[in-house]
């Protein structure tokens, strides 16, 4: 084995010791020779912090500053993010013996080790696109923190970091980047305004734009979900300019498994649903598609530029393992439950057993799957778990931090995998 492969087999040892212990020891074990840096964009699933900034802009109350948000980590005081504890770029970041990346709008130090610009809510294709024909006094969300707005941020925060093209081609050399996930909330807010026909209807489009590039082109106002990978892979090509030489473009949850999903559709015919899983069927079914294309526009990157390395990583099939098999992670947060709330919320069940219950959030409010539109996590109204490492969802769409700790594990291993190695003998 050349010495390059010596290399990475060294940092997948140490990453794994990392963060199954993400002590100062452990992490220190690979040098924190692989990156100096992390900058993020991507909406809940990666903010650390900025929702709460962006909601005062608008004198909206973010609830999750208030517990039980950040009871299992940061001495059960909550941070920002959208779950009890850490999220997957937490645990990255203390696998690579990093500190956790601060979000750029709260943060007041440096971000010479980097810089989360990911803001809750946030969506890949602009705000105003979602508000087409919005009458007077509508809501005003989502708000307009896209994928534009969070590289805008970037390139502001530029110069403080490097000076010369040369300085800058080093230095985001050294850092690693995350680029989404993007596409739940451009999805999601689409099935509120359209049918799920309709949307399904544009995936053609969404191979097409795939198909021909990432080159700038106007917006066309009749579609949303065609433009997505368009224009994240265009942004990927921005953020490549910039000296970015790691990038990781995560894939989509199973959004037909996600509670608010499920509780949208709560009429839907029993055929709609996977009756394995629970699921909706056609909600994943676009998700499978979306992820898919999602992959041929990473692979037509690494083409286009063979000394980047572009890693793709999964999600979707990561959730769907703890769906079908809750007892293999842990969520075993099986729960027996009285007649009239099975009469009332048409639970499934069987033998006493609520099949539902590996999709229940462990924060919400009374009603099917724990979720209720009305009543939010952190709301006082809403009542939270016993135990979050026994669940899969937190408070709606969001993971747990045990959810998160599973599927980070494999991205550290395929990041650290990824990496080229200069072969030696």
């Amino acid at each position: 084995m050349g010495s390059g492969g010596r290399l990475v087999l060294a940092a997948l040892m140490a990453v794994a010791l990392a963060i199954l212990h993400p002590s100062a020891e452990a992490a220190s074990l690979h040098g924190g020779g692989l990156f100096d840096s992390i900058f993020a964009f991507g909406d809940s699933f990666t903010d650390t912090g900025n929702n709460p900034i962006v909601f005062g802009w608008y004198n909206v109350f973010d609830v999750v500053m208030r517990p039980p948000y950040g009871m299992t980590s940061f001495g059960g005081h909550p941070t920002g993010r959208n779950c009890n504890g850490r999220l997957i770029i937490d645990f990255i970041a203390q696998g690579l013996g990093l500190p956790l990346v601060p979000p750029y709008l709260s943060h007041k130090g440096s971000f010479q080790q980097g810089a989360n610009f990911a803001v809750g809510g946030a969506t890949a294709l602009n705000s105003s696109f979602f508000h087409i024909g919005d009458p007077p006094g509508a809501s005003p969300f989502p708000l307009n923190t896209s994928l534009e707005v969070q590289l805008g941020w970037f390139e502001e925060l530029k110069p403080s970091l490097c000076q010369t093209d040369q300085e800058c081609k080093d230095f985001f050399g050294r850092s690693l980047f995350f680029v989404g996930e993007f596409g739940i909330n451009d999805y999601h807010y689409s099935f509120g305004k359209k049918s799920m026909q309709e949307i399904r209807a544009f995936v053609p489009d969404l191979i097409q734009t795939i198909s021909m590039g990432a080159e700038a082109r106007p917006l066309d106002s009749s579609c949303c979900s065609c433009h997505y990978c368009h224009f994240e892979s265009a942004y990927m090509h921005r953020v490549i300019e910039h000296g970015a030489k790691t990038l990781v473009v995560p894939g989509m949850i199973p959004s037909g498994c996600a509670p608010p999903i499920l509780v949208a559709f709560e009429d839907a015919d029993a055929s709609e649903y996977d009756a394995t899983t629970g699921c909706l069927k056609e909600p994943n079914e676009i998700v499978k598609l979306h992820n898919s294309l999602l992959r041929d526009a990473v692979q037509k990157l690494r083409a286009e530029h063979p000394d980047v390395t572009i890693i793709h990583t999964d999600l979707f099939n990561h959730v769907m393992e703890m769906v079908k098999a809750p007892e293999k992670f842990g969520l075993e947060n099986r729960a027996v439950v009285n007649i009239a709330e099975v009469d009332e919320f048409n639970y499934a069940v069987v033998a006493g057993i609520n099949k539902d219950d590996v999709l229940r959030v462990c924060c919400g409010g009374r009603g099917r799957y724990h979720y209720n539109l009305s009543v939010a996590c952190g709301d006082e109204a809403a009542t939270t778990c016993e135990d979050p490492s026994t669940h899969l969802f937190w408070d709606g769409v969001h993971l747990t931090e045990a959810a998160y700790h599973y599927i980070a594990e494999d991205w550290l291993n395929t990041i650290v995998s990824s990496l080229p190695t200069t072969a030696s003998s």
